[in-house]
């Protein structure tokens, strides 16, 4: 197989048509090996935030290959299995012990379409079929689904051509430093889409406590939770919380919500729950969501071909284990400032990078305009493709995205290194990421040139 692949030579339908894809012949620790030799140090956790054990761990390795060869499948509609039950009970009693009950999807946008269903069935089993409408803040990612696509309001990047197919719904600008530094405004958006469409229209408020690929490691001030927690509870409609990147210690503690002056009624977790060794997500809610189904229909009617399948939930647990054993979360909670403050350190002069963020092993950092350091890069340069390419020439992989278009942010890039990357590998994994900057910033500061600089966005 040839080092990197393009369209034209393979079937495998690609995203990018005109990216020739590396190809990956293995991963060692928290390092890939590419097929031609080269050697690339992994500060994403496999790009997408899911690889948070590393690479090569035999103890899930060999969970998986056991219960493969006693059974690795059957439907959960028909049948239940210890896997799934053990892990169920391990979520609710370790990883969130506010929470009472557990529903196995294959993946976060199954978790987050599962969730949206389930609130809605809350309401409807307690007599207010009324309430459907779901507000949720615009610059976010929740999925692929249509279901999910519309929680997003970023209509440019996400959305277009899709939006006529898109359930309704309704969308806060982010209380981010930029444009709303108190929570207060966005708060006053809430309130206005309240008075608008009714309080009894609305079914429940998703979010990310805090955010991943669309505002890496970004969360809104303190006062927006403890607003939205009143108006939730003067409103009547649930919280639900997209946890599929921040769960599962990503953060510093098991749960982002555990952080933050608000308790979900339901969480979503994922990509860290399966490690990258088998595909896993899940749907935790409290008590009183479950009960409204108990003492109502008595029936969920929504399940996915993998739901609870007894293999990826062996996975699940051995995934467990070793965050358990191995102290990891702790790992996080502690190492984390520490790498937030040497990744700014590195960082400090450039002049294309504004705010850099970080929350345990979650970091993002805003990429700028070098003319006023504060307005978002010209889309045309595509400032997070050059970061993401340079730092891939220089050995490293990161992830970056661009949703300049919408308004609410620019070019951001995502740091989220395994959490057992030992202190050496994160100490490589700055250098080589300030370099990738350092060579980004010359090239954007040439091509700029005399380029007039727009205004500041929110100016």
């Amino acid at each position: 197989m040839t080092s990197a692949i393009g369209a034209e030579q393979t079937s495998v339908f690609p995203r990018f048509l005109d990216l020739a894809y590396p190809s990956i012949e293995r991963g060692e620790g928290v390092w890939l090996f590419t097929a031609d030799g080269r050697k690339i140090l992994d500060a994403c956790s496999g790009g997408a935030m899911v690889s948070c054990l590393g690479y090569g761990v035999q103890d899930v390795i060999e969970a998986a290959a056991s219960q493969a060869n006693a059974i690795a499948y059957y439907y959960n509609h028909h049948f239940t299995n210890r896997p799934q039950e053990q892990l169920a009970e391990r979520l609710v009693n370790v990883v969130a012990p506010e929470m009472a009950r557990v529903k196995f999807t294959s993946g976060g946008s199954e978790a987050n379409e599962a969730a949206i269903r389930l609130a809605r069935a809350y309401h409807v089993e307690r007599g207010q079929p009324q309430r459907w409408r779901v507000i949720s803040p615009a610059q976010a990612y929740h999925g692929s689904t249509f279901g999910t696509l519309a929680l997003s309001g970023r209509r440019h990047s996400l959305q277009q051509p899709y939006e006529d197919y898109l359930p309704e719904s309704f969308h806060l600008s982010p209380a981010t430093p930029r444009f709303d530094p108190t929570g207060e405004t966005a708060l006053g958006e809430l309130d206005r889409i309240v008075e608008k469409v009714g309080a009894d229209s609305i079914s429940a408020f998703f979010c990310e406590p805090v955010s991943a690929a669309a505002l890496p490691a970004y969360s809104p001030p303190p006062g927006f939770w403890e607003g939205l927690k009143k108006r939730a509870q003067r409103h009547g409609f649930l919280i639900c919380f997209d946890e599929i990147v921040s769960g599962m210690g990503r953060v510093g503690s098991w749960l982002a919500a555990h952080e933050l002056p608000i308790e979900p009624d339901i969480v979503t977790i994922g990509k860290g729950l399966g490690a990258g060794y088998a595909p896993l997500a899940a749907v935790l809610c409290r008590e009183h969501v479950f009960d409204a189904i108990a003492q109502g229909s008595r029936e969920f009617d929504l399940g996915h071909t993998w739901d609870g399948a007894p293999l990826p939930c062996a996975v699940g647990l051995a995934v467990l284990d070793v965050i358990q054993r191995r102290g990891l979360v702790d790992r996080v909670r502690e190492r984390g400032p520490r790498l937030l403050d040497e990744l700014r350190a590195a960082l400090k002069g450039s002049s294309i990078v504004g705010e850099v963020r970080g929350r345990g092993f979650l970091l993002g950092v805003e990429l700028v305009d070098p003319r006023d350091g504060s307005s978002f890069l010209p889309r045309e340069l595509d400032a997070a493709s050059r970061v993401d390419d340079t730092a891939f020439d220089l050995g490293l992989l990161v992830s970056s995205t661009q949703s300049t278009p919408d308004g609410y942010a620019g070019d951001e890039v995502l740091i989220a290194p395994a959490y057992t990357s030992s202190d050496a590998e994160l100490g490589l994994m700055v250098e080589r990421f300030a370099a990738t900057i350092a060579s980004v910033e010359r090239t954007v500061i040439h091509e700029l040139g005399r380029q007039p600089v727009a205004a500041a966005p929110g100016a």
